[in-house]
């Protein structure tokens, strides 16, 4: 029997709770429904799900999905956070693929780590699944005196319409998932 429980895949066979079990019910209702994104929503299915507080009262929905199917969900991504945002009324949506941070392998090892497996590049990729269907043109990272920082993140003009409204929602989430703080603008053109 075909249920939606066949959308969630966890790591090592856990039980998946109760939320993640309402959003793969979310994703099965979607490919019943929908005759639009039926056919892409076929094979597709996550590996987790969290809901993240976000400033101002708002929260958000993290859905982890496997890096593989990636490509997959980014195909059909607008339409389908639309529709998920619908189902879960005044939440935002944000799809990011499961990554594997590996730790530095010990002096003298011949073990290589591949660079895709390490924090830095773990965290700059999170940061493009977050902000997704945009795009980062320009990164700026400031140092304050008491030695904190911040970093500004400057996204592609064209996806403004789109985005704009969940700039607050985006840094929220990164800041949940890396603990860095970031500060998301569009530039400013001079005419």
């Amino acid at each position: 029997m075909y249920t939606a429980l066949q959308k969630i895949h966890k790591d090592k066979d856990a039980e998946p709770t109760e939320f993640e079990e309402n959003v793969a019910q979310a994703l099965f209702d979607l490919e019943n429904t929908n005759q639009e994104i039926k056919s892409d929503l076929k094979d597709l299915y996550i590996n987790s799900a969290t809901q993240i507080d976000v400033s101002g009262g708002k929260k958000a929905v993290v859905i982890h999905v496997p890096y593989r199917l990636r490509k997959a969900f980014r195909k059909i991504h607008p339409r389908l956070v639309r529709e998920l945002e619908k189902k879960f009324s005044g939440k935002e949506v944000v799809l990011i693929a499961t990554r594997r941070i590996v730790r530095p392998p010990k002096k003298g090892s011949a073990v290589q780590r591949p660079r895709t497996r390490t924090l830095t590049a773990v965290h700059e990729a999170m940061l493009e699944d977050v902000v997704y269907p945009a795009e980062i043109v320009g990164k700026r990272i400031r140092y304050r005196l008491d030695g904190s920082k911040i970093m500004k993140v400057l996204l592609d003009p064209k996806g403004k319409n789109d985005t704009e409204n969940k700039l607050e929602t985006f840094s929220g989430v990164y800041r949940k998932l890396s603990g860095k703080d970031v500060v998301f603008e569009f530039p400013t053109t001079e005419a």
